[in-house]
């Protein structure tokens, strides 16, 4: 960098939108990806962590050595060190023991430096706390989800689509999650910021134990609608979406994909529409990662919850003209 203010590079990327015609079929209304699996990191992480790092290397001299450290169970590491190897900068990640092995093997190829400590996220993010970055005067803390910068990059998303939609979109958002990583949900659901004693599900990108106090407060508008699926579900929509669509996602992504294949999304967001009215909707699904997922995982989910009864008593129900009974969820009238 030559001087305080020279603009770095940015890390990521504008990303595709396009209409899914398997998903519309499924749904039963225009459904349309926003392609974030596209991004340098694999995740729209990229747009956030790229936004926060990129204005912490404004804020230092050039000649002050600035060194980043990152917890995170996977897609927020990997949008660390990408976006580190962009700026010209060495990278640190720190993830929980229960961050897969693909996980780690693929930080370490593009060039972090992976620590594995605690049993969740909350865990190695106190290590990364305590005992690593108190002990690097050039260190710069990268959190993964709270923080103002990380919500200023991650909305430049929302600008790409409305001017990709040209404001033809539906206003409403849907926020999911899988049963045993429901933090947000569960929050919701008490009424205050609440902690899971622990992450249980197979989503571990999803591991917070705790959301972001920004999180609940945004959750709780009435535009927000808070929902819960199986991990058998979000599983299952990995493998429906890599056959529809050839895009290959892990499962913390397909629970957002999930309502289109189950039948749920009409019932979940507008059920006083007819299918008719229904029909000429458009929404947007953000197709958030795919990073933690191979063709051989997705074999394995198809073994494994292929006959699974919320599966097979939900996808594909409209083909089979049957509508199911929606999912625990929490929704703002």
């Amino acid at each position: 960098m030559g001087s305080i203010g020279e603009q770095p590079p940015k890390p990521w990327v504008q990303t595709p939108l396009i209409r899914s015609a398997a998903l519309s079929l499924e749904a039963g209304c225009n459904i349309y990806l926003k392609l974030e699996t596209l991004q340098p990191s694999g995740s729209f992480k990229s747009r956030g962590i790229g936004n926060l790092m990129s204005k912490a290397i404004l804020s230092h001299p050039p000649s002050k050595p600035v060194h980043f450290y990152c917890s995170s169970g996977g897609n927020a590491g990997l949008a660390c060190v990408t976006a580190a190897t962009a700026l010209n900068r060495p990278a640190t990640i720190v993830v929980p023991m229960s961050t897969s092995a693909l996980m780690v093997q693929k930080l370490k190829t593009l060039g972090a430096d992976v620590v594995q400590h605690g049993m969740h996220w909350s865990e190695a993010d106190a290590y990364l706390r305590e005992e690593l970055l108190k002990k690097d005067p050039g260190g710069v803390y990268v959190p993964p989800f709270d923080h103002p910068d990380l919500w200023e990059g991650h909305s430049s998303l929302v600008d790409e689509v409305e001017v990709q939609m040209n404001g033809e979109y539906d206003g409403l958002v849907l926020v999911m999650e899988t049963e045993g990583a429901e933090s947000l949900n569960y929050s919701l659901r008490e009424g205050s910021l609440r902690r899971l004693d622990k992450i249980s599900s197979i989503a571990t990108s999803l591991g917070a134990t705790q959301v972001a106090g920004k999180a609940f407060e945004w959750g709780q508008r009435p535009e927000v609608t808070s929902c819960v699926f199986s991990d058998a579900e979000a599983a299952m929509a990995c493998v429906e979406f890599a056959d529809d669509e050839r895009i290959l996602v892990e499962t913390a992504c397909g629970v957002s994909i999930a309502p289109a294949y189950n039948d749920t999304l009409h019932t979940i967001l507008y059920p006083e529409l007819s299918d008719e009215e229904f029909s000429r909707l458009n929404i947007v699904i953000v197709v958030c990662g795919g990073s933690n997922v191979t063709l051989k995982i997705l074999e394995s989910y198809r073994e494994k919850y292929g006959s699974d009864e919320r599966v097979v008593s939900k996808f594909h129900s409209r083909r089979l003209g049957r509508r199911e009974k929606v999912p625990k969820k929490v929704r703002k009238e």
